[in-house]
């Protein structure tokens, strides 16, 4: 019965990871990649802790029981299912009872069995710790619509070790940010996500992160990450204007209309009444360059204001065009490692 510590268990434990806790639970944060073959429902967990609390633990137990004996032969055809090797990785809450029976009840089964030690409240330490460890960062910044996401993908597709926030959000980071994006996740599946993501990120080289607000759509970023990336070195994209607008009027033109109203009067209280009206009707009209024109002079000035007191070192650029920008950030970079 190999019970594994955290990093065992993440690195070289080999299987599908499944988690055996109740779906509420698995839903509110798990670890990234792992699989969901829950021991109970979330009815189910219910009535077992409030039998543990108002009657005793021995009848909590028998009570598990009851719900677990009719699920023992399809958990095990579950199980073989999702590990054609026949071999997994499994955890609970804490490493407890849930666990230790799924674990008996599958190398019955004949599965090989890789149980994490301390359960998933193991992984959360470690998340937490791998979000605070110091790293080399390099931020990327420019104001809205300098396509500093696609030039992060640039810098990634020549080896740039690249650490795209917005992406494990799902969100891009404005009003406009949720626009044809998928629900986000919870506050801590985001932070076991980004745990995950900087763990699979060398730790000798500098990590290209784009620049950000503390919160993403209705997400945080952890305050030890965030106060790393505020004393790295910052590296600002200035793109023209009359080019940033039409970049925004191109990928905002894409959206449906209800959204991107939705979006505007978000903003209602930041742009006025009279600029939340003209950018309305400019999208009922269809003219992205005149609501792109209206919105950006507030996103200019809170970008500007989140500046102040950073400094950032300017690179001028002359367009939007993905490969071009990343090729001047990083002649930048090197004119900085050469001072």
């Amino acid at each position: 019965m190999p019970r594994h510590p955290i990093t065992d268990f993440l690195n070289t434990a080999a299987g599908p990871i499944l988690d055996v806790r109740a779906p509420a639970e698995y839903a509110q944060g798990h670890i990234p990649g792992a699989l969901s073959l829950p021991l109970f429902t979330d009815e189910e967990r219910a009535r077992i802790g409030t039998t543990y609390k108002q009657v005793n633990p021995d009848k909590a137990v028998l009570l598990g029981l009851d719900f677990f004996g009719p699920k023992m032969r399809r958990m095990v055809e579950e199980a073989r299912k999702l590990a054609p090797g026949q071999e997994v990785r499994l955890h609970c809450w804490r490493g407890g009872m849930r666990s230790g029976a799924v674990q008996w009840l599958l190398e019955l089964g004949g599965l090989h069995v890789n149980l994490l030690d301390k359960g998933y409240k193991d992984y959360r330490r470690w998340a937490l710790a791998e979000m605070a460890r110091p790293r080399q960062l390099r931020i990327l910044g420019g104001y809205t619509g300098s396509g500093k996401t696609a030039v992060l993908h640039a810098l990634a597709a020549q080896g740039e070790p690249v650490l795209d926030l917005e992406k494990l959000a799902n969100h891009q980071g404005s009003s406009f940010g949720s626009l044809g994006q998928p629900p986000q996740p919870t506050q801590e599946q985001f932070e076991n996500d980004l745990a995950a993501a900087l763990a699979a990120l060398p730790d000798d080289r500098p990590i290209w992160v784009e620049d950000e607000s503390r919160t993403i759509g209705s997400l945080g970023i952890p305050n030890e990450f965030f106060a790393q990336m505020q004393a790295a070195p910052l590296l600002v994209l200035d793109v023209p204007r009359e080019a940033r607008v039409q970049y925004l009027a191109a990928d905002y033109g894409r959206h449906d209309a209800g959204a991107l109203a939705s979006a505007v009067l978000r903003l209602r209280k930041r742009l006025g009444g009279l600029v939340t009206k003209e950018a309305l009707g400019a999208i009922a009209e269809n003219d992205m360059v005149r609501m792109v024109e209206l919105v950006l002079a507030y996103y200019d000035k809170s970008y500007g204001y989140g500046l102040e007191g950073r400094k950032g070192v300017p690179i001028q650029a002359e367009g939007t065009d993905a490969a071009t920008n990343a090729a001047l950030v990083l002649a930048a970079v090197k004119t900085l490692s050469q001072t």
